[in-house]
C-alpha cells in the first residue's frame, strides 16, 4: 500500500550534503509536516513550490526512515545532470539515477579498478548498525590518529548515502577520506556497482589504509533468526576475505536493550558471524585484566565463544578471539563531533554498544602496517 499526499513548501528547515529538510503545508488544510528531499534526485524545492510526498513511513510512525519523502516537484523539473557512465542504480524504480562508478567502463578510475587485483592486506571492519560508525573511526583514531578512513555504504538499508547526517559530519570534519556507495545505494563520493569494486576503490583509488563497510541507517529486523538486514555484514567480510583483505567483526553488543535478544552478545552477531560466514575474522572483545572488566564481558565472551566460535569451527572455520586494549577509548568516543546514539540510547546510557565498535577500530588500525 502507498501513500501519496501534495502539499506547498513552506520553509528550508536544516540541510546536510545532499539533503533538505523541507517544513511542507499540505492541501486541503491537513497541516504540516517535515519532509526530506535529495537534491540528487530532485534538485533543491524553493519556498511556494507544490511538491508530491511518499508518506507510507512517516504515517506508519516508523523510527529511522520515518520521514515523509518528496518524489516530485509537480510544477517544476530538476535540472538535468550529465554522466559519463551507463550505470544507474535504484534500478527499475521511477526515481532510478545514473551514476559514474568506479567500475564502469566510462569512468575516470576504470583502468585503475580493472587492473588491480586485490586489497594487499587492508584491515576492513565490518558491521550491521550504521550507529556503529563514529566509535569504530573513533578506536581507529586512538590506535592511528592519522590513518586514513574510508567507508563502504551497502544497500541492505538507507539506499542515500547522504540520508546519514553522521557520514556527513564525519566527513566534514575529515574523518573519513571518501564515502562510497555500492550495490544500489547511491549518492557517495564515489560509486561501485559491488562491495568488492568499492573496496577495491577504497585501496587503490582513495588510497585508504583501513575500510569500513556497513549498511545505511534503518536497519531492518523481524525477529526471526535470518530476517534482519544486517546479515550482510557476512558478505562484506566475504568480500574482504577473497580479496585479500584483513577482515575484523564489530560484535553487536548492549547492557541497556530491553530485548533479551539483543542483550549482551546480539543474535544478529551470532548468526552473522556465527552462521553465515564461510571465511575467517578478527573477534575483538576486551581483555580479562581490564580494570573494566566485569560479569557482563564475561557473559559476552562466552557467548561468542558459544553461538559464534563453535557454530564456526563445526563448519571448518576458525575465527580469532583477540583481545583488544581499552585504554583511551572512551575519551575517543567522547572526542568525536557527532552524538552517540543506537536505537535511541546515547554513549551514556549504554556505553558497552559503543566501547565494541571501538575495539574493532582500534583492532583494525594495529594490523596497518608501519612504515
Amino acid at each position: 500500500m502507498l501513500r501519496w499526499e501534495r502539499g506547498t513548501v513552506k520553509d528550508a528547515l536544516s540541510s546536510w550534503h545532499g539533503v533538505d529538510r523541507l517544513e511542507i503545508e499540505l492541501d486541503d488544510e491537513a497541516g504540516t509536516l517535515t519532509a526530506i528531499a535529495y537534491r540528487e534526485l530532485t534538485g533543491t524545492p524553493r519556498s511556494g513550490e507544490r511538491v508530491l510526498l511518499n508518506t507510507n513511513a512517516l504515517r506508519r510512525e516508523l523510527g529511522t526512515g520515518g520521514d515523509a519523502m518528496v518524489v516530485a516537484r509537480l510544477d517544476v523539473l530538476p535540472e538535468a545532470t550529465e554522466s559519463s557512465g551507463h550505470m544507474v542504480k535504484a534500478r527499475y524504480t521511477p526515481m532510478q539515477t545514473m551514476v559514474d562508478a568506479l567500475d564502469d567502463p566510462g569512468g575516470e578510475h576504470y583502468e585503475t579498478v580493472r587492473a588491480a587485483k586485490d586489497i594487499a592486506g587492508m584491515p576492513v571492519v565490518v558491521a550491521d548498525l550504521h550507529s556503529s560508525l563514529p566509535a569504530i573511526i573513533a578506536g581507529i583514531r586512538a590506535e592511528r590518529r592519522t590513518a586514513k578512513i574510508a567507508y563502504v555504504h551497502t544497500d541492505a538499508a538507507a539506499l542515500p548515502a547522504a540520508y546519514s547526517r553522521i557520514t556527513a559530519r564525519l566527513r566534514s570534519a575529515d574523518l573519513l577520506a571518501s564515502v562510497i556507495s555500492a550495490g544500489q545505494s547511491f549518492g557517495g563520493d564515489l560509486e561501485a556497482v559491488t562491495v568488492h569494486s568499492a573496496l577495491l576503490g577504497a585501496k587503490h583509488v582513495v588510497g585508504a589504509d583501513v575500510a569500513i563497510v556497513i549498511q545505511g541507517p534503518g536497519n531492518l529486523g523481524t525477529g526471526t533468526g535470518w530476517g534482519f538486514s544486517g546479515v550482510q555484514a557476512a558478505e562484506a567480510v566475504h568480500a574482504a576475505s577473497v580479496l585479500g583483505g584483513r577482515p575484523v567483526a564489530t560484535l553487536r553488543v548492549s547492557g541497556a536493550d530491553e530485548r533479551k535478544r539483543h542483550r549482551g552478545l546480539s543474535h544478529h552477531s551470532s548468526t552473522a558471524y556465527g552462521r553465515a560466514l564461510l571465511a575467517p575474522v578478527h573477534l575483538p572483545v576486551l581483555p580479562r585484566n581490564d580494570s573494566r572488566y566485569n560479569a557482563f564481558h564475561e557473559s559476552v565472551r562466552k557467548q561468542v565463544k558459544t553461538t559464534i566460535l563453535k557454530p564456526a569451527e563445526k563448519r571448518g572455520v576458525r575465527h580469532q578471539l583477540i583481545e583488544v586494549d581499552a585504554k583511551g577509548l572512551r575519551d575517543a568516543l567522547e572526542e568525536m563531533p557527532v552524538r552517540m546514539t543506537t536505537m535511541g540510547r546515547t554513549l551514556a546510557e549504554d556505553p558497552s554498544a559503543f566501547q565494541y565498535a571501538a575495539l574493532a577500530g582500534r583492532c583494525a588500525a594495529s594490523l596497518i602496517p608501519r612504515d
